[in-house]
């Protein structure tokens, strides 16, 4: 028989992410955030910086009193290097680090409810779906183990639109991540990157929908971000239905309508040009702040996606958002600069918010920070360098805001050099 250490021992070693939500939805006790704590990060990679002026300037700013900003954008809350995305964690997180707007991934359910959630069909990594037999029955792909064959790792896909919101109110979100050489759900679960930790994510934080997370955004008197998720699913959705693209871009809207929400406090997302064009139409109020996603030239090349700026701009978008590579280059001195993108955008008097800081790992490695670092690579050497990549767009290109997976390095940025608004 074990004793009572033993049980309270055993209690403790269970997952939280197999278990049901350990809390109610938080959405009526929210309250705005009043003293910015940024924590150690933003203070240790100033250390890490090469001496210079930019590090004496930044080093200088180590005792001021950090005030809230909306050039610091919360990216699936913003606190998603500890906290699992799109969560009240998250959002708690990203908040308490100054960032003045949130963000939620917009899609859809089975039975067309809109919730929080990066991709429509990420939830077999960011929720314990594959761990209940009757719910991973239903995914389109539900949980395979993995082999010995090279070629066969575990795999499952999940979306919700496999689910009804009743049924998506059951999971628990973790960080996102699967263990591809996983032999039970339970393995799958596990992968979280060496960067992230799963210290606070073994309590159960539920899936928000929309509607939830626009009461606790309001609460907490920030700004929306809102991006209309790009559907997995033919549309309409199901086929022969009115469930359109432009009946669900519509909705998104409409959610924030019946919220009494103004338009002057949200800016609607999306990658699809024709829901930009759909808002601006239909919704001009809130169009006129709608921020186009545009990552054009991971697939048609950075001349096309160049190319393609002065149509947009013509259309009536005034925002556009393409992720950090895009903005900069490094030129003959080995200098950081903006980039032909950049400059034709802003000759164009499109304004510019970019994606995604902090989600690269370490920048010290033989990686120097993967894919958002892309083409400035070769200057890339120590974790400090987050900040010379920061000046460039503040002060070159002229960011109206990043979005940041950890909400305190932008926020620590933008008070330092009165990018406060």
């Amino acid at each position: 028989m074990m004793s009572i250490l033993q049980i309270s021992w055993l209690a403790l070693a269970i997952p939280a992410a197999f278990a049901a939500p350990a809390h109610k939805d938080k959405t009526t006790t929210v309250k705005p955030v009043k003293r910015v704590q940024l924590g150690p990060r933003p203070y240790w990679l100033v250390d890490q910086m090469e001496d210079g002026p930019l590090k004496k300037r930044l080093a200088s700013c180590s005792e001021m009193e950090m005030k809230p900003t909306a050039w610091s954008i919360s990216h699936r809350g913003g606190g998603v290097l500890q906290f699992p995305e799109e969560t009240y964690a998250s959002i708690m997180a990203g908040t308490r680090m100054g960032a003045g707007i949130q963000e939620c991934d917009v899609t859809f359910t089975k039975d067309k409810q809109l919730v929080c959630r990066h991709d429509q069909c990420d939830l077999h990594t960011t929720t314990n779906v594959v761990s209940i037999p009757s719910l991973n029955a239903k995914c389109t792909t539900p949980f395979k183990p993995a082999t010995n064959s090279s070629s066969a790792d575990a795999t499952a896909l999940c979306c919700t639109s496999d689910f009804s919101l009743a049924e998506i109110k059951t999971l628990c979100a973790k960080m996102d991540a699967a263990n591809q050489n996983a032999t039970t759900p339970q393995e799958f679960l596990t992968g979280t990157p060496a960067y992230r930790t799963d210290l606070y994510a073994k309590t159960c934080g539920p899936v928000l929908t929309l509607k939830e997370f626009i009461s606790i955004v309001d609460g907490l008197g920030l700004r929306f971000t809102p991006e209309l998720k790009t559907p997995r699913v033919p549309m309409p959705f199901p086929a022969g239905s009115n469930y359109t693209q432009t009946a669900f871009a519509q909705q998104m809207i409409d959610e924030f309508k019946a919220a009494g929400v103004s338009p002057k406090r949200v800016y609607p997302q999306s990658f699809l040009y024709d829901d930009i064009l759909y808002w601006l139409k239909a919704e001009p109020a809130f169009g006129k702040q709608a921020v186009l996603l545009d990552e054009r030239a991971d697939y048609e090349g950075m001349e096309v996606a160049i190319a393609a700026l002065p149509t947009y701009a013509r259309a009536g978008v005034k925002i556009v958002a393409p992720p950090l590579p895009y903005l900069v280059s490094v030129d003959k001195k080995g200098k950081i600069v903006p980039s032909l993108y950049a400059t034709t955008a802003k000759k164009l008097g499109l304004k510019i918010i970019t994606w995604s800081l902090e989600r690269s790992g370490w920048l010290s490695d033989q990686e120097h920070g993967g894919y958002y670092y892309a083409s400035i690579a070769s200057v890339i050497k120590r974790e400090g360098d987050v900040f010379n990549l920061l000046h460039v767009l503040a002060q070159d290109v002229g960011v109206l805001g990043i979005f940041s997976d950890w909400s305190a390095t932008v926020t620590y940025y933008a008070n330092c050099f009165g990018l406060v608004f």
